[in-house]
């Protein structure tokens, strides 16, 4: 589904998206940035994510469109290899309260919090910071 309207946010920190059916989302930047879909946080398969952290006031410093079929996002903390298709923003979108329980229960678990930094996380780094 893709979305009729896209706005940056900075003041608030969110990503509006509204869609033709009248409903309208707003996505931190935090949980854009932690929930990418790049092989960076995603891992290759399975069991290989990595547990982002840190990025509380993460900002979108520049955003552009790939094809017609995703945006991708440029984030202040140098990352910007990830591709959000229009079909994943609408799934994070209609899943954002899940998908971020399940992040906080995770550092939860792992003993962490919203602002451990990553290295201290044992984040690994995809060069660019």
């Amino acid at each position: 589904m893709i979305p009729s309207n896209v706005v940056v946010h900075q003041q608030s920190k969110v990503l509006e998206l509204s869609y033709e059916n009248g409903k309208t989302y707003r996505l931190p930047f935090e949980f854009l940035r932690v929930v990418s879909p790049s092989a960076e946080v995603q891992g290759h398969g399975p069991g290989q994510e990595t547990l982002q952290t840190g990025k509380r006031d993460v900002l979108i410093a520049n955003i552009e469109p790939v094809g017609h079929y995703a945006l991708k996002p440029s984030f202040s903390d140098g990352h910007d290899s990830g591709l959000y298709s229009w079909d994943y923003l609408h799934f994070l979108c209609e899943n954002y309260e899940q998908l971020w329980k399940e992040h906080l229960d995770k550092l939860a678990a792992a003993g962490l919090d919203r602002d451990t930094p990553m290295s201290v996380a044992g984040g690994k780094s995809c060069g660019s910071h």
